[in-house]
């Protein structure tokens, strides 16, 4: 397959989705002109200059860094349309109005460049109607790929063809969604909503009905089919206001269009609720209100009788949250046999979903698989529908399911497809097998795509029913309760060691320290590198960390318990020397970041010979939110980084203007909103390597480490001699601080903490400019640390945090 190069990108449409994937590009260095209508009054540009400022106020943020907004061009189609030509890739992202489509093509057809892909990112409408008029030849180079909302954050694309789509070109556009943009990738067929709305929006549609016959409340559905069930928080109602009730009512209105043969049909009548609500303009979080409405700090929840607000907070009966929390299969058969008015409702929305991916799989997708991973990646579940049947046992559900349609209890009287009930499916237990997912049309199990660009991911995105577990994948070298030191033992693959921690949150303790040293040991005795990599970044619903929670506060507790504030001091230095094991070590030691890395996971990544970073990975030292300074070395670095800048520039009788940031980033508890904003805070290096697809992270950490080594590779030599701000530093800061504790900003203790880590990261009370070595630095922080953990409200602080996972504020 030819590279393809994208050198610029069009979007055509400044709105919600196009705004957003424009900047999303930008995000990826992939240049970007963003198009709209020109403007009838003021610059012509107007239009697209509003949406790209609008993009800033967004949250979530479609920015990993908001300055970058100044990246994309605007363009209106009288000035720019023929810098059209410069763009190997068109996206339209235009409102969902063939006809209004159609007219844009018309005008823009003739400017695009001969061998630019053509896509529409549309969210339903036919990918085969909307090339019609096109040349053959432009027809070759049409597809849809429909990106989901928020474009950054969701890893879906549908990539879908036409019958008349080059090949190549979707291999081309695949490989260059999955790597440089990151996305999971998903190709559907061209039939209404494709397949993770399809399906997706179906399961809301039984859920309404099934909620309606059950007699149950919109937040207590939200609370039955939301974490509960292993997807999103937010669950159905709340998903539907995000979206927006007018979007999904579109959605709902394609299906009604489309769909009039489809034997599930009146399952697609728009819900009344639903029609009442955007014919009254509430159209969810856009508008302030839709099912959940917020009155001061009470969020309540719409009445269907009454059609008014109601305080919320109903939820799952205590009997059904204990059921939901048995194994698939006797959870299953629990929520079917009980009479209990939720189970009887988690049943049905269970066997409506199964009864109707059976049914339509063959239609809508080339296998189960395809279906599996875009409900994942779209809709957010940690399990796809498929999967969840398959864990519950196959045969028996497709039974049940079998005998609810026979009973007229189903949402359509069409029977199960054959191939569910008998043959190879039947005969596996399931649509996944190691030798691929089943496809009714092949009549086989469809391995997965052999795309080159699929090299790179060491696990792809796992699935139900097939081995390759990523926590006992390749040769375990060692393992203890606390780490697994492993290699991925292909040829050509095992030159380098990999270590994974398996505490709650990847949290360092003690025992993580010891295998992290023992792993350091043998990869200097036998391996180019080691790399420290988590595999819990590979599953739920959206991939990405965590990388590490920090340091393991529970595990310290004991020693906390027997010898106070000072029985801690050991773990301490223990955890600064592992830290420091790191820094020296022979080999290079490389942190493959993605998820959070917070305190000690963020001091880890620091002390690492280099960082390879997923685009969404969130880097701070946030240990004021329990009233401590970061202690394994993080102020220490700080001190050090600050240094080396001050000298290359000459300036290390101004030491403070260096040391400012990193003191405000771990007085504040920032922490990164992406690896390009922990690029710009100063906790990854411009010289570390970000990648966008969390699936690549391993490899990519893996030839880092490689790299480094054929580079003849030495550790950096042992800091004895660094300069520092010292008091009059401290005196600067800590002026600033008295100005906000005697405005009441911070409190009293907030002061004494950002005093501690002032004076830690400006070298103590010494002159300016003074000479001190590494371990001054780190004794400080220690002395810091210990001091303040002897404080009670530093204790309430520690307490409140294991007690209920939030700050205390004293």
């Amino acid at each position: 397959m030819s590279n393809l190069i994208i050198r610029k990108v069009a979007v055509l449409g400044a709105g919600v989705m196009g705004a957003q994937i424009a900047a999303h590009l930008i995000n990826a260095k992939v240049p970007v002109l963003l198009f709209d209508l020109p403007a009838k009054e003021g610059p012509k540009n107007a239009i697209a200059l509003k949406a790209i400022e609008n993009l800033k106020k967004l949250s979530p943020a479609p920015f990993g860094v908001k300055d970058d907004a100044q990246y994309i061009q605007p363009a209106n189609y009288d000035d720019d349309i023929e810098k059209l030509a410069e763009c190997d890739l068109v996206i339209e992202a235009i409102a969902e109005r063939m006809d209004w489509k159609h007219d844009l093509y018309k005008k823009v057809a003739p400017h695009l460049a001969p061998n630019a892909i053509f896509a529409t990112n549309t969210s339903g409408l036919s990918i085969t109607a909307l090339s019609d008029g096109f040349s053959d030849e432009l027809k070759a180079r049409f597809c849809g790929v429909h990106f989901f909302n928020p474009p950054r954050y969701m890893h879906l694309v549908e990539l879908i063809p036409t019958a008349t789509t080059r090949p190549e070109i979707l291999d081309q556009l695949e490989s260059f969604l999955t790597s440089v943009v990151g996305k999971g990738v998903v190709r559907a067929k061209d039939t209404p909503n494709f397949i993770a709305n399809r399906v997706g929006i179906f399961s809301i549609l039984a859920v309404v009905t099934e909620a309606a016959k059950f007699g149950l409340r919109f937040d207590e559905v939200d609370d039955l089919t939301g974490a509960r069930l292993g997807r999103a928080k937010s669950a159905t109602f709340r998903t539907a206001d995000v979206v927006g009730l007018d979007t999904m009512a579109h959605v709902i209105k394609t299906m009604q269009d489309t769909l009039k043969d489809d034997p599930f049909f009146p399952v697609y009548e728009t819900p009344a609720v639903l029609a009442e609500l955007v014919k009254k303009g509430a159209l969810g979080q856009k508008t302030g209100g839709g099912f959940y409405k917020k009155e001061g700090k009470a969020i309540k929840v719409l009445d269907p009788k009454t059609g008014e607000y109601v305080d919320g907070g109903a939820k799952a009966d205590e009997l059904v949250g204990r059921i939901l929390k048995r194994p698939p299969a006797e959870r299953l058969k629990l929520l079917r046999e009980s009479q209990h008015p939720q189970a009887q409702f988690l049943w049905a929305i269970f066997r409506d979903v199964y009864h109707y991916i059976g049914v339509h799989l063959e239609s809508i997708a080339d296998n189960a698989r395809d279906v599996d991973l875009a409900i994942r990646w779209g809709f957010g579940w940690n399990e796809g529908p498929f999967e969840g049947w398959q864990t519950a046992g196959w045969k028996q559900v497709a039974e049940w399911v079998q005998e609810d349609i026979a009973a007229g209890k189903a949402l359509s009287n069409v029977p199960l497809p054959s191939w569910v009930l008998e043959g190879p499916v039947a005969e596996q237990g399931g649509v996944h097998t190691n030798e691929g997912s089943w496809s009714p049309a092949s009549k086989t199990f469809v391995p997965r795509s052999s795309l080159s660009v699929y090299d790179k991911q060491v696990f792809r995105a796992p699935l139900v029913g097939e081995t390759a577990d990523p926590k006992t994948y390749g040769k375990t070298l060692f393992e203890t309760d606390a780490v697994r030191a492993w290699v991925d033992d292909r040829a050509g693959e095992n030159d380098v060691l990999i270590v994974s921690f398996k505490s709650k949150m990847n949290t360092i303790g003690p025992s993580v320290i010891d295998g992290l040293t023992q792993a350091i040991e043998l990869a200097e005795k036998d391996y180019k590198g080691l790399v420290v990599w988590q595999p819990t970044s590979l599953k739920l619903g959206t991939p990405g960390g965590p990388f590490s929670a920090g340091a393991n506060l529970e595990e310290a507790m004991p020693a906390f318990m027997m010898g106070g504030a000072k029985g801690i001091e050991p773990f301490v230095k223990k955890f600064q020397q592992g830290m420091l094991r790191v820094k020296y070590a022979s080999v290079p030691v490389i942190s493959a970041v993605s998820g959070i890395a917070l305190g000690g996971g963020c001091e880890l990544a620091l002390h690492s010979a280099k960082r390879v970073a997923h685009i969404e990975s969130y880097l701070g030292l946030v240990e004021v939110g329990v009233g401590l300074v970061p202690a394994g070395g993080g102020l220490k670095e700080a001190a050090l980084r600050a240094a080396e800048a001050a000298t290359q520039v000459g300036a290390t009788n101004d030491l403070l203007k260096f040391v400012q940031k990193s003191f405000e980033n771990a007085a504040m508890a920032k922490v990164s909103a992406s690896a390009l904003d922990a690029r710009a805070m100063g906790y990854l290096k411009p010289s570390d390597t970000i990648v966008f697809n969390v699936f690549e992270l391993l490899d990519v950490a893996k030839k880092e480490a490689r790299a480094l080594s054929a580079s003849g590779y030495r550790p950096p030599l042992r800091v004895t001699q660094v300069p520092v701000a010292g008091r009059s530093a401290i005196a600067t800061i800590k002026a600033s601080l008295v100005n906000m504790r005697d405005g009441r900003f911070i409190s009293e203790h907030d002061f004494l903490i950002a005093s501690r880590i002032a004076e830690a990261v400006c070298g103590g009370d010494v002159e300016a400019g003074s000479l001190v070595d590494e371990e001054w630095l780190l004794q400080l922080e220690r002395r810091a640390f210990v001091d303040l953990l002897g404080t009670q409200k530093t204790q309430e602080r520690i307490m409140g945090m294991l007690q209920t996972g939030k700050p205390v504020r004293n």
